[in-house]
């Protein structure tokens, strides 16, 4: 009986220190580790969320770019990093759901080495070429593609990115046989599209906007459900014919571990900032239409959404590496 009691005794001041430990988060400051170069879509996010989320926590945050390998780099310092409450990390489909796919060897599982905090947007892809090359629409593209068969690249964000995948899947519906180029992130794809050494890539909407807006890009189709509210004109790919419904997101994870408390907190200060009607302009500013979920609703998307994309990975024909 008196072993049982101290056990008792015991395991109710576990959860008294962590819920007065809880409480009294943040004491310090929080780093959110975006795992993408400087400029993309994550870091200029995660720079707007750090901002906002310093004034309303009381504690700086910091964002800190940790890239390399589709994310996995910066993904597996934070699986790494003590589950205080103090370290997350920015993360979206192609690091949570496509890598496990497209990678033989993964240095962390997005089920069991993290916690989900919110899914705080749905990140949406354009297919771009520069005005010169001439079409107009993707139907124009194709027909330029065929008659150029295996002399065409595409451009991707990264091997494995909802860019790829979406390259991939046009490529093997109408059999183009175009050769895909990965660059590290979004910006340095866009600046080759722009100089003409890559006729099309499809990029994120952030990176892809303001080229987009100052005519130097010509979008050809979205991959939302529905069009981009930025770009009325543009029709999706499943009005063009291609039905297909995925579509990217972006949200904030912790370590494994990080007190359900703390992960509650920071979700609905997220959720609080994109759902204003400011949040949302600026997160469509940023290429995102802004959602804002739960931790458990987020585990559910992570769940559902991820066996989409293996089978969108398979589809397109892209082997493990």
């Amino acid at each position: 009986m008196k072993v049982f009691v101290k056990a008792a005794l015991a395991g109710a001041l576990v959860l008294l220190s962590t819920g007065a430990f809880a409480q009294a988060w943040p004491n310090k400051p929080i780093k959110l580790v975006a795992p993408y170069p400087p400029g993309g879509q994550t870091d200029v996010v995660a720079r707007y969320f750090a901002e906002k989320l310093s004034g309303v926590l009381g504690q700086q945050v910091i964002v800190e770019n940790k890239a390399g390998a589709q994310g996995m780099v910066g993904a597996e310092i934070v699986k790494n990093a003590a589950p205080d409450g103090y370290t997350f990390v920015y993360v979206n489909s192609s690091m949570m759901c496509i890598n496990p796919y497209v990678y033989k060897k993964m240095p962390y599982d997005g089920f069991k080495d993290f916690v989900p905090v919110t899914q705080h947007g749905l990140a949406p892809l354009a297919m771009v070429v520069p005005p010169t090359l001439g079409p107009k629409s993707v139907k124009e593209f194709v027909a330029w593609a065929k008659e150029r068969k295996g002399k065409v690249n595409f451009a991707s964000f990264g091997l494995g990115s909802s860019s790829h995948i979406w390259g991939e899947m046009l490529n093997q519906a109408e059999k183009l046989d175009m050769t895909h180029v990965p660059y590290k992130g979004a910006g340095p794809a866009i600046q080759d599209t722009l100089a003409g050494h890559i006729p099309m890539t499809i990029q994120d909407l952030a990176s892809s906007g303001p080229a987009i807006s100052g005519g130097k890009l010509t979008p050809l189709a979205v991959t939302s459900a529905v069009r981009w509210p930025r770009l009325p004109n543009v029709p999706t790919f499943n009005e063009v014919g291609y039905k297909i419904d995925l579509v990217g997101w972006n949200g904030i994870m912790a370590p494994a571990g990080t007190p359900k408390e703390i992960t509650e907190r920071l979700s609905a200060e997220i959720r609080k900032l994109v759902q204003t009607p400011e949040g949302k302009e600026k997160l469509l500013d940023m290429g995102l239409l802004a959602t804002g979920t739960t931790p458990t609703e987020m585990a559910e998307i992570m769940k559902t959404g991820c066996a989409a994309w293996g089978d969108a990975v398979k589809r397109a024909g892209v082997e493990p590496e």
